[in-house]
């Protein structure tokens, strides 16, 4: 006769079995604005829902409420950045291109660049693919070459190929060749109408001669900062010449050239939602068009999300925010990783891009016209290089949070903690808060499980478990 289990301890045992599936343990990785931690590793315990802690400030994430999946974070690997990293020693140029684009402990993950078509303003000097002698065109381009691109950018683009084969390249134009322009500058000035074709195929050309080159473009923007013609190079395009030129000249190029390269609107700040919504209601460029692109010097991060509410099935990029000279360690990391990078994950970002991934330590190279005080994520000085603050903005996400990871719904009911959730490919789950406010004892709920955190004051945390 089989001795039977009282019903109170078989109760006891299912819950204590329950329980020892859910206990585990997680990680939290913490900057903070004083600098003193810098992905600070701390264990945490994952241990089963309690209603005692009511108290405590509460984070709660929701898995059955997915949102975008990530392509990833990164830098503008400018012409000026590269080519301070091609002149450091070959074993410290391989060292920080392994620490920026590898997976391992000590490493970035950087995932998604940009870079630019042509010069952008953090080059030494102004230069196209087509620069020509004053007075002369070429509709034909049969002067195009890469030009500049094959001293220093290109060799490190194939470097860090190397590293992470699965990169996403976006190449973005400051200006077209200056004889395609109204004003025959490098500075301002509309593209004239009657190379909106000879443009077109200029793009076409420059994605096929990176291809021969061994990269791949995976996007584009048509220009970049098209509201801004003060910058040395500009071009100043408006929504209707953009949605013309994408609708009538380079959507058709791209695709009778079979090419995979996505076209991305607008690139500039979120002050003006109105721009790229107005091209995507154009149903010829829409069918080209496989997003669009902000800055946030301008406007409110919320603007993205208006953006996707009008047109859900384009994906938002978020390609440029700067760090400056005069800008300080703690106020820069706090407002970056509030606004930038959980701000527009949290309004349909698919990926963040910082600007600027090198400088010197005097904030050159760049055109006469260009930035002065754009700081690098490295300042590279003759052979010593120093990580700055947009280094930690960038890789308080990319470090922990890889591409294919997926977007959920996480609610803080703290206005000083910011958070947006995720599940990550390999099915694990990951946090990332931000602490703007005095010290802070948090409980994260997802599910049947917690953790109880401390979050430092003027911090962020990314949670792994």
């Amino acid at each position: 006769m089989k001795k039977r289990i009282p019903k109170i301890v078989l109760v006891s045992l299912i819950y204590v079995a329950f329980s020892s599936t859910l206990r585990g343990q997680g990680v939290q990785y913490t900057t903070t604005a004083n600098g003193q931690l810098k992905f600070a590793p701390t264990q945490l315990k994952v241990e089963p829902w309690s209603k005692s802690e009511k108290s405590m400030a509460t984070i709660q994430m929701d898995l059955g409420q997915k949102f975008q999946k990530i392509e990833g974070f990164g830098f503008a690997l400018t012409g000026g950045s590269a080519a301070l990293i091609d002149q450091l020693p070959e074993p410290k140029k391989k060292a920080i291109l392994q620490e920026i684009f590898g997976n391992k402990k000590n490493e970035l993950g950087v995932s998604y660049i940009r870079i630019s078509m042509g010069a952008s303003d953090l080059d030494a000097h102004v230069f196209s693919y087509d620069d020509l002698i004053k007075g002369e065109t070429d509709s034909l381009l049969q002067k195009f070459n890469l030009s500049e691109d094959t001293l220093h950018l290109i060799p490190m683009l194939k470097k860090a190929l190397l590293i992470n084969p699965s990169l996403k390249i976006m190449a973005s134009p400051w200006s077209p060749p200056i004889w395609m322009k109204t004003n025959g500058a490098s500075m301002g000035g509309h593209l004239l109408k009657k190379y909106y074709d000879s443009y077109a195929n200029y793009f076409v050309k420059y994605i096929k001669a990176m291809q021969q080159k061994g990269i791949t473009i995976h996007s584009i923007t048509m220009q970049n900062e098209p509201e801004h013609g003060g910058n040395n190079p500009s071009l100043l395009m408006d929504a209707q010449e953009q949605q013309d030129f994408l609708a009538n000249y380079l959507g058709p190029k791209i695709k009778a050239a079979k090419l995979k390269t996505e076209i991305i609107l607008f690139d500039h700040n979120a002050d003006h939602p109105q721009y790229p919504i107005s091209i995507l209601n154009n149903d010829k460029a829409k069918s080209y068009a496989t997003g669009t692109a902000f800055h946030l010097y301008l406007g409110h991060e919320s603007a993205l999300s208006k953006v996707h509410e009008a047109h859900p099935d384009k994906k938002i990029v978020f390609t440029e925010q700067w760090t400056g000279a005069k800008g300080e360690f703690g106020g820069d990391l706090m407002w970056h990783l509030e606004h930038i990078v959980v701000g527009t994950i949290n309004n349909w970002a698919v990926a963040v891009i910082e600007w600027n991934l090198a400088a010197d330590a005097s904030f050159n190279p760049h055109t006469l016209g260009g930035c002065t005080e754009c700081k690098g994520a490295f300042t590279i000085q003759g052979e010593e290089v120093a990580r700055n603050v947009s280094y930690y903005i960038i890789g308080q996400a990319s470090k922990f949070i890889p591409v294919g990871a997926i977007r959920v719904a996480s609610n803080s009911d703290t206005e000083s903690i910011k958070t947006t959730g995720f599940i990550l490919p390999s099915g694990k789950k990951a946090n990332l808060l931000v602490n703007t406010g005095a010290a802070k004892s948090v409980r994260l709920l997802c599910g049947k499980q917690q953790m109880n955190i401390l979050l430092p004051s003027q911090s962020a945390s990314t949670i792994i478990w």
